[in-house]
């Protein structure tokens, strides 16, 4: 007969196994988000539990009708946050800001799904934020009064009721994380091409501008032109400061 300490060990090390973060206890993951790439990382490891297919995190800006994206399932492009922050945000900001307690959304014709969502006791439904879509909202709250919202989405997720204290719990945990983050690090990366990524990526590996437009089939005024925009986005007085920036937040290694 396994004992109780042996069966936790070996939950532990099942789920370590699963997830390379560790344990999901908020303390841990708290810890060890270091970078906006660390908690996509880490968000991607919730997406898989629940089956979703696209993930963002969101915080609340200043403005009482504004969703301030901080990364998405595209990082370090951006497209399920661009397409939410777009919309009328008005009515889940205000549930944000006043309550902890998840919502979901469906097309209507999904069947199967609305009968999983609609037997979660502690959700409720909302006005989709993507259209054609089902997904789930989990307001979450950090110290200094900062709150925002994890959406995940997908036409297969799958989650149960105990599942979601324990999925929004670690969306609590991810969302002090990236709190604690330096703020003008959280959604600097939005607008930082691919392209823009390779160059400097290039450049971190000692690369001149000659090289790099070779080995890229650019022209050389194409990729001075990336890494002057690249430094821009980072808000960089030059390319090495641009690329200490982009190794700082895991956009490079």
């Amino acid at each position: 007969m396994i004992s109780p300490a042996a069966r936790q060990n070996a939950e532990v090390s099942v789920n370590d196994q699963r997830n390379p973060f560790g344990s999901s206890t908020a303390g841990t993951e708290a810890r060890q988000a270091v970078s906006i790439a660390d908690a996509v990382r880490r968000c991607r490891w919730i997406a898989i539990d629940l089956n979703a297919t696209s993930f963002g995190l969101f915080m609340v800006g200043p403005s009482p009708d504004r969703l301030v994206p901080c990364f998405d399932s595209a990082y370090p492009d951006f497209s399920l946050t661009k397409s939410i922050s777009a919309r009328d945000s008005e009515e889940i900001i205000r549930h944000v800001r006043l309550s902890t307690q998840p919502r979901w959304w469906l097309d209507d014709s999904n069947a199967a799904m609305l009968e999983k969502f609609g037997s979660l006791s502690w959700a409720a439904s909302m006005q989709p934020l993507i259209d054609g879509s089902a997904g789930l909202a989990f307001p979450v709250h950090a110290e200094r009064g900062r709150c925002g919202l994890v959406v995940f989405a997908g036409g297969e997720m799958s989650v149960e009721q105990d599942m979601l204290y324990d999925i929004h719990a670690r969306c609590f945990s991810l969302f002090s994380s990236v709190s604690r983050i330096r703020p003008g690090d959280v959604g600097l990366t939005r607008a930082i091409s691919r392209r823009e990524l390779e160059c400097l990526k290039l450049t971190a590996n000692g690369y001149t501008s000659e090289e790099i437009a070779r080995l890229l089939k650019l022209s050389v005024h194409t990729a001075n032109q990336y890494l002057t925009q690249s430094a821009q986005k980072l808000n960089a007085v030059s390319r090495m400061q641009a690329v200490a920036k982009a190794l700082r937040l895991g956009l490079i290694e």
